[in-house]
Formats: C-alpha cells, sequence, structure tokens
C-alpha cells in the first residue's frame, strides 16, 4: 500500500514564512492607515478632535504617540527588527483602540482591530520568523 504524498508538506518545510507573511501585511496595514496623520498635520489634527470627543485625555499627545507608534511599528513589523517589542506596543495600542475609539460599534466593524491585535498576540508568543532582522542578530550574537 502506497503513502498519499501530504499536500501540506511544503508548507510545514517553510513554516518560517508563514510569520514573514503575517509580518508583511500587518506591517504594510499600519503604515498604510497612519502615513496621512504621520505626513500632514490637518490629519493629525482631526484625529486628535476624533480622540476629544471620546474624553481621551491629551488627545494631541494622545494622537501623535498612537499614529506614529502604528507607524513606527509597522516599518518593525515588516522588517521582523525588535518584532517582540513592537508587538507589545500593538497590543496596548489596539486594546485602546478597542475601548476608546470601537467601543460600542458592531463587531463587522471591530474586525480590523481585533485582527492586527491577534496578529501582534501572535508575533509576540511566536516571533517574527527566520527571515528577519531579529533572526539575524540572533545568529550573530547581537
Amino acid at each position: 500500500m502506497s503513502r498519499r504524498p501530504d499536500p501540506f508538506a511544503f508548507f510545514e518545510r517553510h513554516r518560517e514564512y508563514g510569520a514573514l507573511a503575517l509580518r508583511l501585511a500587518i506591517g504594510y496595514r499600519l503604515i498604510y492607515g497612519t502615513a496621512d496623520n504621520v505626513f500632514s498635520y490637518a490629519h493629525m489634527v482631526e484625529f486628535a478632535e476624533f480622540l476629544a470627543v471620546r474624553g481621551v485625555p491629551a488627545p494631541l499627545f494622545s494622537a501623535f504617540v498612537s499614529a506614529y507608534a502604528q507607524f513606527i511599528c509597522g516599518i518593525l513589523f515588516i522588517l521582523g527588527a525588535a518584532t517582540r517589542y513592537a508587538a507589545v506596543v500593538m497590543i496596548v495600542n489596539f486594546i485602546a483602540a478597542l475601548i476608546i475609539a470601537h467601543r460600542g460599534l458592531p463587531y463587522l466593524q471591530n474586525v480590523e482591530p481585533i485582527a492586527i491585535l491577534a496578529a501582534s498576540l501572535l508575533l509576540l508568543f511566536q516571533g517574527p520568523g527566520r527571515p528577519s532582522v531579529d533572526s539575524w542578530w540572533g545568529r550573530r550574537g547581537i
């Protein structure tokens, strides 16, 4: 009796690339979603006004922290550099976003922040995978 080939053997052999795919997708989304705030003060002020309506203290400062954190962590995710630290920052950011900006919204309007939160949790637990700056640094003892 012959064994059937495992249709998922290729993916098992290349499992390290799963984290890369996730990092690229989430990193791009974080950069794309915050670039307007990072590169336009007027958009940053709009974000601050959005936060002010929701009772966030120091709304302009909070807007800068959130937007720049997402933008920088997006870059770090793509590179796979300081990935676990970036994941912790995004976990805190998106828990705050769900509580402050998304509370009371229907589930479908919360899918994106929940997905980014879940991806950040996965990267915190699993790490960035072998194709990453973190892995390269680790192999060199940095």
